[in-house]
């Protein structure tokens, strides 16, 4: 029996007949609708004509979790008396709750893309609901891209809709090919905001480690919580780990603390979507308890103010959740919690002053994420590129270059990015596309069967307690009763049937160890791992790895890396999660990346040539070159000048001076004279180094060219410019004294730099290539007296001053009062007299 009153009660009901008036007219439409509105559960019961209004049609509703999905379904199917399985059912990850009446389906996104990849015509489904669309989940974004392709080619009949729970709908709306936005309003209830930050200050988040000091200041606060106000308690924590040292925490309260995720047994989920059967509850909850679920009872809401996002660091090949700041937009959905059936509270863990400064939105994933999946999914749909797809954000260049270089090394896609006959089936298996690699070649060469085991354990990250060695891990979760474990059994099952029986290997022997070391590697091939020693280990990426100190794997030669992080301070990731191979092992799974050859290369100061063997960074073999290829002994020598400067040349004073010469005619000038910057020199290596570079063998053969001769190679002789250096750029110019003073190229100006008496009569400042030096004016001892770029002036206004102090400290050298009427000199009175008599 359809349960009318509560129907009648939800709020998005009022923006229904807008909703199915921007159907009928343009077949998208964009529903914003706070939490609780009931736009995941009313909406869909709406559009498939269960309610009564309109014909019945089949709906598809897409939740971004499987908690959400099963949760959506049962509350939908409670509306009309039912159970899951009737006009209402759901479809999750290794669960399909259907029958042959079901109108309503929910599923996640990620099944949502395997039918879609399987039927892109969504036979029999009239209208799609993307629900949560605002997380921006990477499965969502682009279920909605594969979605528009599908109605703008095939089915243009398709309706559907983007429900989000925020108001930043345009994006979407202009995605749609500017869709009407439905907004509907909630009924919510005030929320007092109360600022409750730790006392001393806390470690910020790092990979996926949390201060302790603050977990415990949000079960402290929690219990302040349960003090000073009614109802139930929902704490916002990042991840399950948090989750569970928080219960420990709260061991004793008067309330029933129950944790809620989506790791959770579903007894779990079920009470603690249930609502209280008398007592007070606390309900510690990840980000699903955003928006994706309702609470009932809760009136308080504590936030940690941290969630978890994935990032990847292509670079050294490692993927992982992370910990982060939550948005603004979070924060106050997590606060909207407390407001959903009476006025209610929120105590903030943190200081009031850090909030304007959180970022506004969470990331989208497709911009952080690992995007090797996605590039799959593009490739199936036929967009390798996926530069066609209708996306809210491209995916990033370097993002999707990693991704195909992984896809291509593991025989999914093609050189040209064309999805292979086994990329196809890797796509439907529902793993990532190197668990699914690490599935099909491990069921060969391990069994199915092992090979099921362990990819289901490396799909969800098995909890600490059961350790970083993935042997023991895999003995733990069959023999284990816990959540976790139930959970494991059942995706083996899944991963079992998938491949199917007649898969081959299924009858393999060998141990459990060798089978879970090889299905890890093959999983991940540049994470395999040679020791370095004390619990070091060199991955084929290059990156360093490091095992805790109470690891019992810290002996082993070789290990497959399955999970590691790497905070941002140190220079090696942690091990968290990993496998014993052997040798043979690592070059069976991560053949593709070893490499035999010469490498010549400078090491510490020298050329370096041996013949390697090596497996990415990790060297296998190496033995020393005697007669390297004299192209690479000249690659290695340029790397050696770029690493340490053209100093390793012989440069006298002549030839830095002839540098600047040259540099100086080139910023003045322009062409034909030559750039002899570092950079510009580097690259031009032949043009002036040879044939002295390429019969170097050495350091120390660099020593020996004469860098000034080489240089003269660059001169414009071709043009006969070459010939006017000294003319434009003389080495020295000579002064009334008939010294000859040499000329500094050093500065923005040439500077000449000679004593006072030595220019008595030089009225004009000298020019080269139509530039004034810059005269520096030295007295008899050579101390810089004055800095003049205009003689003239200077014996007009300067000289008086300059004659006045130094007169009298130096007596024996002429000091005229009008230096035009005497000779210029470089010697003193007294020698001037005898040479004159």
């Amino acid at each position: 029996m359809i349960r009318t009153e509560a129907l009648d009660r939800l709020p998005v009901r009022t923006a229904v007949p807008a909703l199915r008036r921007a159907l009928d007219d343009r077949g998208v439409a964009v529903l914003c609708a706070p939490p609780g509105t009931g736009k995941t559960t009313l909406v869909p019961l709406v559009l498939a004509g269960l309610t009564g209004e309109g014909p019945v049609r089949r709906v598809v509703v897409a939740e971004p979790r499987r908690i959400a999905a099963r949760a959506a379904a049962r509350r939908m199917a409670w509306l009309l008396g039912e159970q899951p399985g009737g006009r209402i059912g759901f479809t999750v990850r290794g669960e399909r709750v259907v029958g042959r009446d079901t109108v309503v389906e929910v599923v996640t996104t990620g099944v949502l893309l395997q039918r879609l990849q399987r039927d892109q015509e969504l036979a029999g489904v009239d209208a799609v609901i993307i629900d949560e669309c605002h997380e921006r989940h990477l499965d969502a974004d682009t279920v909605a891209a594969f979605l528009l392709d599908v109605r703008e080619a095939i089915r243009p009949d398709l309706r559907l809709v983007a429900a989000s729970a925020t108001t930043d709908a345009e994006g979407w709306a202009r995605l749609l090919g500017d869709a009407p936005v439905i907004e509907a309003q909630g009924v919510s209830h005030p929320v007092e905001v109360l600022w409750a930050p730790p006392a001393r200050p806390v470690k910020p988040p790092h990979g996926m480690r949390v201060d302790p000091a603050l977990l415990t200041h949000v079960a402290a606060t929690v219990r302040r919580a349960l003090g000073e106000r009614e109802g139930d308690v929902l704490c916002f924590l990042p991840g399950v780990g948090e989750i569970g040292r928080v219960a420990g925490q709260l061991a004793g309260v008067d309330a029933e603390v129950l944790q809620g995720h989506g790791r959770a047994p579903a007894a779990v989920q079920d009470a603690v979507l249930a609502g209280s059967s008398g007592g007070r509850r606390v309900v510690l909850a990840t980000s699903v308890a955003e928006s994706s679920l309702t609470v009932p009872g809760v009136r308080v809401v504590v936030d940690s103010g941290l969630a978890r996002e994935p990032r990847t660091d292509h670079a050294r090949g490692l993927s992982a959740l992370t910990t982060v700041r939550a948005s603004q937009a979070a924060g106050r959905q997590r606060a909207g919690r407390a407001g959903r059936e009476a006025p209610g509270a929120v105590y903030r863990c943190w200081d009031q002053a850090e909030d304007g400064r959180l970022a506004r939105f969470p990331s989208p994933e497709i911009k952080v994420a690992d995007l090797a999946a996605f590039a799959l999914q593009a490739a199936c749909w036929g967009d390798p590129d996926a530069s066609s797809l209708a996306l809210l954000d491209p995916p990033p260049a370097g993002a999707m270059g990693a991704a195909r270089e992984v896809l291509e090394a593991i025989g999914a896609v093609d050189g040209g990015g064309r999805v292979t006959e086994r990329g196809v089936r890797m796509s439907r298996l529902g793993l990532h596309p190197r668990l699914a690699r690490a599935l099909l070649d491990g069921a060969r060469e391990a069994g199915a069967r092992r090979a099921a085991e362990v990819v289901a354990l490396l799909s969800e990250e098995p909890p600490r307690e059961y350790g970083d060695d993935l042997a023991a891990a895999l003995r733990t979760a069959r023999r284990g009763q816990d959540g976790y474990a139930a959970r494991w059994k059942q995706e083996v099952r899944r991963l079992s049937s998938s491949l199917g029986s007649g898969s081959p290997g299924t009858g393999k022997g060998g141990s459990d160890d060798a089978a879970v070391g090889l299905v890890a590697a093959l999983a991940f091939p540049e994470r395999v791992a040679r020791a370095r020693g004390d619990g070091a280990f060199l991955m084929a990426s290059g990156t360093g790895a490091e095992l805790r100190d109470s690891s019992r794997l810290r002996s082993a030669p070789w290990l497959a890396v399955a999970v590691a992080d790497r905070p941002s301070h140190a220079a090696s990731a942690r091990v968290r999660l990993a496998a014993v191979i052997d040798e043979s092992t690592a070059l069976l799974a991560a053949g593709h990346l070893r490499v035999r050859g010469e490498e010549v290369r400078w090491v510490d100061g020298e050329v370096v040539a041996r013949a390697v063997d090596r497996l990415g960074a990790v060297e296998l073999a190496v033995r020393p070159l005697k007669q390297p290829d004299p192209g690479l002994v000249r690659g290695a020598l340029v790397e050696g000048l770029r690493r340490e400067g053209l100093g390793l040349l012989r440069w006298t004073r002549d030839s830095e001076q002839l540098r600047l010469r040259l540099a100086f005619l080139h910023r003045v000038l322009g062409s034909p004279w030559p750039d002899v910057s570092d950079g510009a020199l580097l690259a031009e290596t032949g043009a002036w180094l040879e044939p002295e570079l390429s019969r170097a063998r050495r350091r120390s053969d660099l020593g020996r060219i004469d860098g000034g001769q080489a240089l003269r190679r660059l001169l414009p002789w071709a043009t006969g410019e070459a010939v006017r250096l000294d003319e434009l750029a003389p080495e020295r110019i000579e002064v009334p004294s008939g010294s000859r003073i040499r000329v500094e190229y050093g500065g923005e100006q040439p500077v000449l730099a000679v004593k006072v008496q030595e220019l008595f009569g030089m009225g004009e400042t000298p020019r080269v290539a139509g530039v004034p030096v810059l005269v520096h004016l030295l007295s008899p001892a050579g101390r810089p007296a004055a800095v003049t770029a205009d003689l003239a002036s200077f014996w007009q206004e300067g000289y008086r001053a300059v004659r006045a102090e130094l007169r009298g400290r130096y007596p024996k050298h002429p000091w005229p009062e009008d230096p035009a009427t005497v000779p210029a000199t470089r010697f003193t009175s007294a020698r001037l007299k005898r040479q004159g008599s």
